[in-house]
């Protein structure tokens, strides 16, 4: 059975950081392509960052620069450390990991950026 368990979300500053965690169990870790996306009430799901199974990463421009995605092959581990937090990152984030068609989803992680 294949899981993909978040933590690391909560309340935060604006301006503030937070780390992402996400566990994977179930799959061969290594070979997926593993990220972030998130959901911010009333809009869609969009992309925060991926790692590709070779370690390339991509993230879009709202977060370039202030995000960084990072993988743990050993321990079936990746990350999202988050700096210069603004409010428009309040979000649930979800990880999710992909090989072809296959793809899978963790349940999510709340994270609110307020003063």
């Amino acid at each position: 059975q294949v899981q993909l368990v978040e933590s690391g979300g909560g309340l935060v500053q604006p301006g503030g950081s937070l780390r992402l965690s996400c566990a994977a169990s179930g799959i061969i870790f290594s070979m997926y392509d593993v990220g972030w996306y998130r959901q911010a009430p009333g809009k869609q799901r969009e992309l925060v960052a991926v790692i590709s199974s070779d370690g390339g990463t991509n993230y879009p421009d709202s977060v370039a620069g202030r995000f960084t995605i990072s993988r743990d092959n050993t321990k079936k581990l990746v990350y999202l450390q988050m700096n210069s937090l603004k409010p428009e990152d309040t979000a649930v984030y979800y990880c999710y990991s992909q090989r072809a068609r296959l793809s899978y989803w963790g349940q999510g992680t709340q994270v609110t950026v307020s003063s």
